[in-house]
């Protein structure tokens, strides 16, 4: 990676900052921070064009305070934009924050639901050429469905949603799509109607992919489940969002990873949870 440090950390500190105060009060309170390698391929560049495909440096901030709205979300880089009381805050954190990113080639990204807490990933390039690391070559295409397996998409965020219908059904998997837990659920009692895997995201409003994915198990003992996040794997499970050693596959998510696991998880003899 590629950066300057002092920015790097004056980044690192202003998230620490507003994690601190998402958190307030709260008993139990959790900062989380990780770093990863990472691959961002053309189909996340095309839904986002300013960003370039290739292989970063993933660092991921965490907490489990108050959350924010998409609405909020949506602003949060803007200049002097604020949901802090008068005098907590210049409402130009994020900004300078975006500002270091964008200046140093990289792109960042916010998780967040209200209640749920808020993961802010940052991707830097990683230096590669100094290294000798090749970018990875797509040499097969992705691994398919078979058999008429049909795949039940549980998923509140439209746009995510129909990105995994039609990603699903470009690889043969037969889909049903549900906007939350009880409209997942509905599909699940229903007897007549086939499904192999349940791809449900962690966070969803009213009850939990958690929650949701012991019901569906106590319905259909044999289901294979995903479970899906843009939040940070490790403050998912420090967080008891998620048991330890469950399947889990981050956002984004790329068709390729999304096929691997998938078939990965079918072809495997026992349920996954």
């Amino acid at each position: 990676m590629e950066a300057d440090q002092d920015q790097l950390e004056a980044t690192l500190l202003n998230l620490a900052v507003n994690a601190r105060d998402a958190v307030g009060d709260k008993q139990g309170g959790k900062l989380t921070i990780e770093t990863s390698n990472a691959f961002i391929d053309e189909d996340y560049c095309r839904a986002n064009p300013e960003v370039r495909s290739g292989q970063y440096v993933l660092v991921a901030v965490t907490d489990n305070g108050a959350g924010m709205t998409q609405e909020v979300v949506d602003r949060a880089f803007e200049p002097f934009f604020s949901t802090k009381s008068a005098g907590q805050g210049t409402g130009l954190g994020l900004s300078q924050v975006y500002g270091f990113i964008k200046q140093s080639g990289g792109h960042i990204k916010i998780y967040s639901e209200p209640g749920h807490g808020t993961t802010v990933k940052i991707y830097l390039p990683r230096l590669e050429s100094a290294l000798g690391f090749d970018e990875p070559q797509d040499l097969q295409p992705p691994v398919q469905g078979e058999q008429g397996e049909v795949i039940l998409i549980v998923e509140d965020d439209e746009d995510v949603r129909s990105f995994l219908v039609e990603t699903l059904r470009d690889l043969d998997y037969g889909v049903l799509p549900a906007h939350d837990a009880v409209a997942g659920l509905g599909f699940i009692k229903q007897p007549g109607i086939r499904i192999d895997l349940m791809l449900t995201d962690v966070v969803l409003p009213g009850m939990s992919g958690r929650d949701l994915a012991r019901e569906a198990i106590k319905a259909r003992p044999n289901l294979k489940v995903l479970f899906m996040t843009g939040y940070s794997h490790n403050a998912i499970v420090h967080q008891g969002r998620l048991d330890s050693g469950v399947e889990l596959i981050q956002k984004p998510i790329t068709q390729d990873q999304l096929a691997t696991r998938i078939r990965g998880l079918l072809d495997q003899g026992e349920k996954s949870i």
